[in-house]
């Protein structure tokens, strides 16, 4: 039995499956026979699956909210960081195969594989248990944390509309500085108003510098 199994709550009837979803491309292109055995096509399936899942309870959920909230919410639910932040719930960064270039330059802290694998695993259990379980899974692990994730500001979309209160401004956002490794990085981003600098903002992946850049400019701008 997987140890991942026991995080999950869930028994695989069909083990290569999970096997599958763990398996990076770059693991597959080494040792396998290519890009066939890698976890990419579960991920494909995967995103489909969550994507309707979450879509669904937040339609069932939310009467009050019209489409450009929910899927604003949707996206915030279901993005790279998000997901990423579930796989380290998992501890899911220690159980997937990496080629040796991958796993020496930290693949397996990467939050794009680890988002990835996540959407794979979503996919193997739905193909091994069917919807009914994977939505069990989806409700334990990401639908629980629609208070503290779901419910994040969109910053960025918020400013915009701020400032489209007046026309003729110009908003843009302008990458400061990439600091750390490839796996670590801290970006700074900063957002200008007709060219002028009116916030800036770090995080480990572009957007979410963008995001506290927005929050920044905001706070700014209205005060």
């Amino acid at each position: 039995m997987h140890p991942l199994e026991d995080v999950l709550e869930y028994h695989f009837e069909k083990p290569e499956l999970l096997e599958q979803a763990l398996t990076h491309s770059s693991y597959a292109n080494e040792r396998l026979g290519g890009a066939l055995d890698c976890n990419e096509r579960l991920e494909f399936l995967g995103d489909a699956v969550l994507g309707m899942v979450v879509g669904d309870h937040l339609y069932r959920e939310h009467h009050d909210l019209p489409e450009g909230d929910l899927t604003r919410l949707r996206a915030s639910m279901v993005c790279e960081e998000a997901l990423a932040e579930v796989a380290k719930d998992w501890s899911l960064g220690g159980y997937i195969r990496l080629g040796h270039g991958e796993a020496l330059n930290g693949g397996q802290e990467r939050a794009s594989i680890l988002a990835d694998a996540v959407e794979a695993v979503l996919a193997a259990i739905y193909l091994d248990g069917g919807i009914a379980q994977v939505r069990r899974t989806i409700r334990r692990f990401i639908l629980s944390h629609e208070a503290t994730t779901g419910r994040t500001r969109d910053h960025k979309t918020a400013l915009q509309e701020f400032i489209q209160q007046e026309s003729g401004h110009v908003l843009a956002y302008e990458l400061m500085s990439a600091q750390g490794p490839d796996h670590q990085k801290t970006f700074t981003m900063a957002v200008l108003l007709d060219g002028k600098q009116v916030g800036q903002g770090d995080g480990h992946s572009k957007k979410e510098a963008e995001q506290m850049a927005a929050q920044a400019a905001l706070e700014r701008l209205q005060s």
